[in-house]
């Protein structure tokens, strides 16, 4: 690799946050020898006792002090490191001076990010000057939206090296065990009160393009709603809304179009939560949909927001290791071409989808950017998984444990 007279390869920027220590232990575990990876955040004493309990490979690793509140410390940080991969959110809160600095200094970046607000924001702000110095910021590297944006690129390879036209309907049914994570709740309050403050941000969020390149040249296709009723597979599954669509989706049509709508200009994609089948899958899916519509709906009223905070999950908490292990994923992705082909692309892994598994897939994202720049796609800017990282993200990923497969059916 490259050291291009920076001091670091690679640093982890919120390694004393919950899913920043699950993070940096998996590099800990997996990067290449000769990596030079770093700490940083805003308590170099904290950042010291997080290292102490990391694999002893990390040990040796420095820690830097650096604070999304202090501009210069990130201009700083960035200026030293090739990749930033940051875990720090509400990335509405904090994110943007970090972008702003890894933009300037040409610095790679990954986050996990699900917040359309904050992706939206830094695309305006920040895509102009990361193309001019040469910078690939990647967002949305976790289970926001990597398997969603994987099996999409996938898809879309297989019909075309098939000769079978491009994609058409595309519908993912979400599967998975675990738990919701503090920071996921804290970004969708962010949200909540962003638009409670600025009515007009509904409109954005609502927009199925909301992340696009060029709005204005977008296919008129409509989209499958991100929320909806319960219903039915043609198998007679029963599914739910899930919770991640509308980050996920909007992260898969931003990939189509930065790809020149390489996927198909009448691409129609939606996701679902998988519930089961009888009865029970019925009961589950209303259950869901109940949930998730209660969910929001509190959080858009102070009183109500309150009474959650105190019993959802705070940010930087997280389930024991043991829970974490017992998680799992399985997405799987049904979509018809334009010819009429049929292919089902899935991707699953074990380990809490929000933690574990997250860990492994932003872990990965960041040595890509760190160790594979010659074979990554020849993209700049403001990027996704698929656009920013794509086939070599997946071998990485099936070289990891986890699934990554096409077939035709």
């Amino acid at each position: 690799m490259s050291h291009s007279g920076r001091t670091y390869d690679l640093v982890v920027y919120g390694a004393t946050g919950f899913v920043g220590r699950l993070l940096a232990a998996y590099l800990a575990d997996h990067a290449p020898s000769g990596i030079r990876i770093a700490l940083a955040g805003r308590s170099r004493a904290r950042g010291e006792e997080v290292r102490a309990g990391l694999p002893a490979a990390a040990h040796g690793w420095p820690v830097v002090e650096a604070d999304s509140g202090n501009p210069s410390s990130l201009a700083d940080l960035a200026t030293a490191t090739r990749v930033l991969v940051t875990t720090v959110g509400p990335y509405a809160r904090y994110g943007l001076p970090v972008i702003e600095a890894c933009a300037r200094a040409g610095t790679h970046y990954a986050d996990l990010t699900g917040e359309v607000l904050f992706v939206r924001e830094a695309i305006d702000r920040y895509d102009a000057p990361a193309r001019e110095s040469g910078a690939r910021i990647v967002h949305s590297c976790g289970f926001d939206s990597v398997p969603s944006d994987l099996a999409t690129l996938l898809l879309a390879e297989r019909a075309a090296a098939d000769g079978a036209g491009s994609l058409g309907d595309v519908r993912l049914v979400a599967t998975f065990r675990g738990g919701i994570s503090g920071g996921t709740i804290d970004s969708m309050r962010a949200q909540v009160e962003a638009v409670h403050r600025d009515r007009s941000l509904r409109r954005l969020l609502t927009d199925p393009y909301a992340l696009s390149p060029d709005r204005s040249a977008e296919p008129d296709t409509r989209q499958p709603p991100d929320f909806g009723p319960p219903a039915r597979t043609p198998d007679g599954r029963w599914t739910a809304p899930f919770v991640m669509a509308s980050i996920n989706t909007r992260i898969v049509r931003r990939s189509n179009a930065l790809q020149d709508w390489g996927y198909g200009r009448g691409l129609r994609y939606g996701e679902v939560t998988g519930c089961g089948r009888g009865p029970l899958g019925g009961v589950t899916a209303a259950g869901l949909t109940a949930g998730l519509a209660g969910t929001l709906a509190a959080m858009a009223f102070p009183p109500t927001r309150a009474l959650l905070d105190r019993v959802l999950p705070a940010p930087g908490s997280g389930p024991d290791a043991a829970t974490r292990e017992k998680g799992r994923f399985r997405m799987v992705v049904d979509a018809e071409t334009e010819h009429g082909r049929r292919y089902r692309a899935t991707a699953a892994g074990t380990g809490d989808p929000g933690y574990a598994a997250t860990a492994v897939m932003l872990g990965e994202s960041a040595l890509a950017l760190a160790v594979d720049g010659d074979r990554l796609p020849d993209r700049v800017g403001s990027l996704t998984p698929a656009t920013g990282l794509g086939d070599v993200l997946v071998q990485r990923l099936r070289a990891a444990g986890h699934t990554y497969e096409v077939v035709a059916v």
